[in-house]
C-alpha cells in the first residue's frame, strides 16, 4: 500500500491532514467572501469546518480506534451539511 501514512507515519500523515483541513477551512471562507454568500452559506461553512476539526480531536497517532468514525461518517455528514446550506443559500438569496 502506497500511502502517507505508510511513507512518513502516522503523526506526519495527521499534521499533513490538519494542515490540509486548515487550507480547506481558508478556501471556504475566502469563496464565501468573494461571491459574498449570505448567512445560510456561513451557517453551513460554520458547521463543515467544526465537523473537519473534530476529526482531530477523536482520533489520535497511537488510537486509530475511531478512524473510520473520523473520516467516513463525519466527512461524509460535513460534505452534505454544507451542500445542503449552499445549495439553500443561492435558491433563497
Amino acid at each position: 500500500l502506497h500511502s502517507l501514512p505508510q511513507a512518513f507515519g502516522r503523526r506526519i500523515a495527521m499534521s499533513l491532514s490538519a494542515i490540509l483541513h486548515l487550507i480547506t477551512a481558508g478556501i471556504v471562507i475566502f469563496v464565501g467572501i468573494l461571491l459574498t454568500m449570505a448567512w445560510l452559506y456561513w451557517i453551513g461553512a460554520f458547521l463543515f469546518i467544526i465537523m473537519l476539526f473534530y476529526q482531530h480531536l477523536i482520533i489520535k497517532p497511537n488510537d486509530l480506534l475511531r478512524l473510520n468514525a473520523a473520516f467516513f461518517i463525519t466527512n461524509g455528514i460535513a460534505s452534505v451539511v454544507f451542500a445542503v446550506f449552499t445549495i439553500l443559500d443561492e435558491i433563497l438569496f
